[in-house]
């Protein structure tokens, strides 16, 4: 791939593609990466230079987020280096818990190509830790 001056959605679909994920374009801006061996799916925008990933880690009654769950989750020890947790209202007092990380983008050269395929994997990971974490909490 050749640096360009700004990143395009195909170019990052195309690398992730090169490098064995599943991925399809599920709207503006919007990619679904799979993990083809685990099945697990990250949501990614791209939103000018920042490309934003996101991960369902699981969906809870909003009451199950107590002061107790949220200082696991913020715990700077929790096994979680790379991505942040972040909730958001599923609608019918439920509570999507997700795992987030970023990057910005420069020229889509070796090391922004790099730093994609770092935020993709990182949440890969962290999902291991998360759902551990997280366990106790019925969906």
């Amino acid at each position: 791939m050749t640096a360009t001056e700004t990143p395009t959605l195909g170019q990052i679909h195309a690398l992730l593609a090169e490098r064995g994920y599943d991925v399809s374009e599920s709207g503006p801006d919007t990619l679904k990466i799979t993990e083809v061996h685990s099945g697990i799916s990250i949501q990614a925008v791209l939103q000018g230079q920042i490309m934003f990933f996101s991960l369902t880690c699981t969906v809870v009654a909003g009451e199950a987020i107590t002061p107790e769950l949220m200082g696991q989750m913020l715990a700077a020890d929790n096994g979680i280096h790379t991505s942040h947790f972040q909730l958001y209202d599923a609608g019918q007092g439920k509570v999507a818990i997700t795992l987030a990380n970023f990057c910005k983008l420069q020229e889509m050269g070796p090391d922004d190509e790099d730093d994609i395929l770092s935020c993709a994997h990182f949440l890969l990971v962290d999902v291991i830790t998360a759902r551990h974490l997280l366990g106790s909490l019925e969906s």
